[in-house]
């Protein structure tokens, strides 16, 4: 048990803490056009994140599962900057903030921005924008129009080219499902 912990760079403790407060306030929301709880995506993100954990063990893991399973609440909820720092700290905080679109800018230089954002974080944020792209390069929903599908698929790549140095584990994983994208594109 003692060796299991200390090769270990996060805690189920850390990660639970903060599964319950984003399935807390993620409550109701379901993965857009799906009845599927909206949990299941920020599980796969930081499934992604484990994964490459598993890895890549000289990351500050409890700051990237933080980050990402917590990455939508200030998106998405009526969660605030402070309500994270308070529950968490500043650095996840910080991080949760910049994987947070700036809504008040025109929606095409909402990636440039957010990109920009990140980049000015430790690179365990890094991977947890790598993990959310890899866990939403899925079949797109049935309405996507053929341009929204490529505009999608040409975001994954600004992604990838803008954050692959962070992580090769999460690079390598992100890079294949664009490849693997193309198949949605006529």
């Amino acid at each position: 048990m003692e060796i299991y912990q200390s090769l270990q760079n996060w805690s189920q403790d850390t990660y639970i803490k903060a599964y319950k407060f984003a399935a807390h306030a993620h409550q109701g929301q379901k993965v857009p056009g799906t009845e599927i709880s909206y949990i299941m995506h920020l599980s796969f993100v930081s499934m992604e994140v484990i994964a490459a954990l598993n890895v890549e063990q000289e990351y500050d893991g409890n700051l990237a599962l933080q980050c990402a399973i917590l990455h939508d609440t200030i998106e998405d909820t009526n969660t605030t900057f402070e309500q994270i720092k308070t529950e968490f700290d500043e650095a996840v905080a910080n991080g949760v903030l910049a994987l947070t679109k700036d809504e008040s800018l025109a929606k095409h230089l909402q990636m440039a921005d957010s990109l920009r954002r990140i980049k000015e974080q430790p690179p365990e944020i890094w991977m947890v924008k790598l993990a959310d792209r890899i866990s939403n390069l899925q079949a797109p929903p049935h309405y996507w129009t053929q341009d929204k599908i490529t505009q999608y698929r040409e975001e994954a790549i600004e992604i990838y080219e803008a954050l692959k140095d962070a992580s090769s584990f999460l690079a390598s994983r992100l890079a294949k499902k664009i490849e693997d994208y193309k198949a949605f594109i006529e």
